[in-house]
């Protein structure tokens, strides 16, 4: 079998460039609403994917199913091992209410070798429905009324609350 010369100094080229052909490699997940009724719009929910040892981070937006799918970014390293990522979801066009357990999961790779899911659900809340928790900002506000040490009114000193801590920073001009 003869080659055609132009096609072995191309081979030759490509082989000493070092030139590594790579794959692109797929995040695809779901997100989900502990709440909301069966019509939800999960349209606009921000998801995003920071992995090891890449300073870049990956963000994509759900569609309407609560679905996303975002390439990882590419990793310095060329190891056969998978990727060491964490997807994050990061908020949406209303608020919603997301517990620490369910706003990371860690990646893991499915039967395909290029394509990645995620390992344990992201899933928020509409509403705060903490069981005597706090979500957030109180809507009750709370006494005003500061400590006040049991100082005699007789020295005519003014209420403890009235005296800031002070520590002079002595060398600056």
């Amino acid at each position: 079998m003869a080659f055609h010369p132009l096609t072995m100094v191309l081979l030759l080229a490509v082989a000493l460039s070092g030139i590594q052909l790579s794959t692109c490699q797929v995040l695809k997940g779901k997100v989900s609403c502990l709440d909301c009724g069966g019509h939800y719009d999960y349209s606009e929910i921000k998801v995003g994917v920071k992995c090891d040892k890449v300073r870049k981070l990956a963000t994509t937006t759900t569609q309407s199913d609560g679905s996303f799918e975002v390439k990882l970014p590419p990793r310095t390293s060329t190891a056969a091992t998978p990727p060491a990522c964490l997807a994050k979801l990061l908020g949406g066009p209303s608020q919603l209410y997301v517990s620490r357990q369910n706003m990371v999961s860690k990646i893991v790779q499915t039967h395909d070798s290029n394509s990645y899911t995620i390992s344990t659900p992201l899933a928020f809340s509409s509403t705060c429905s903490a069981g005597g928790g706090k979500c957030g900002v109180s809507n009750q506000l709370g006494s005003s009324k500061t400590v006040d040490l049991p100082l005699p009114r007789e020295w005519g000193l003014a209420p403890s609350s009235y005296y800031v801590p002070f520590i002079p920073i002595i060398g600056i001009p």
